[in-house]
């Protein structure tokens, strides 16, 4: 009966370890997780990674418990404690070697000699379905980060194309603007040569009207004086210049 009671306290005790082992693993992980920068108010999280179980020896004693009796007792202490509390409890009949023991002695006869045998393999398959399982989850992560990577990268590019567009679109109106400016100076330039077109059929209005004029004037005078010359006069004239011929030559 009282090795049933410690075997089940063993168990209890393991269960609570392991629940301990498994708690303080958690909080380090959260704590990990929930990380405060001190710079920026933002909170940043880091992907939780899966933690190994601790080292133990003899298959269930936790390896702390030795370092524990190694800085009091040296490397015996833990050994010597295990076989001076056992032998106590079975000399005290505290713990009673009865049929019971020795069942649970074969069965842990049984249990180290299938953990000695398929551990191993077993522990082999399920690290194996393990990573597989997380190399899913992981693949899943990776494909969706390039999926937001392309989304990212694309709308990058669709930003671009728009900043393109608005550098169009000013162009545009630079060219717009060019032909404007050349419509403008092109009908400035009609307006000069309309302007030039008048101001010289003015000037050569006045050049026609002032050759006429003089024209006129001079055929006036010309019939003026040519009806005041007599036929008399008109005849010393001619000898007068002929004369003046004639002296002329002779020099």
């Amino acid at each position: 009966m009282l090795s049933r009671v410690a075997i089940l306290s063993g168990q209890t005790s393991k269960s609570l370890l392991a629940t301990c082992l498994r708690a303080t693993s958690t909080s380090a992980v959260n704590t990990q997780v929930a990380k405060t920068d001190e710079k920026s108010s933002e909170v940043t999280f880091s992907r939780p990674v899966r933690q190994e179980p601790g080292k133990v020896r003899m298959g269930f004693v936790p390896e702390e418990w030795f370092q524990f009796f190694y800085k009091k007792t040296g490397v015996t202490g833990p050994y010597t404690f295990a076989f001076t509390l056992s032998t106590y409890l079975v000399s005290k009949e505290i713990y009673v070697l009865e049929h019971e023991f020795y069942n649970g002695l074969s069965f842990l006869i049984m249990w180290v000699v299938g953990i000695k045998m398929f551990g191993p393999k077993l522990a082999a398959y399920l690290d194996k379905e393990v990573d597989e399982y997380e190399k899913a989850w992981n693949q899943s992560r990776v494909d969706q980060k390039e999926a937001l990577s392309e989304q990212i990268a694309d709308e990058e590019k669709a930003q671009w194309s728009m900043e393109g567009q608005n550098i169009l679109v000013e162009a545009k109106r630079e060219n717009v603007a060019l032909q404007l400016e050349a419509n403008y100076r092109d009908r400035i330039m009609n307006v000069y040569y309309e302007v030039k077109k008048r101001l010289d059929y003015q000037v050569e209005k006045q050049n026609i009207e002032r050759r006429i004029t003089q024209k006129n004037l001079v055929d006036y005078v010309v019939a003026k004086v040519m009806s005041s010359i007599t036929p008399d006069q008109e005849k010393q004239n001619i000898n007068k210049c002929i004369s003046d011929l004639a002296l002329l030559s002779k020099a």
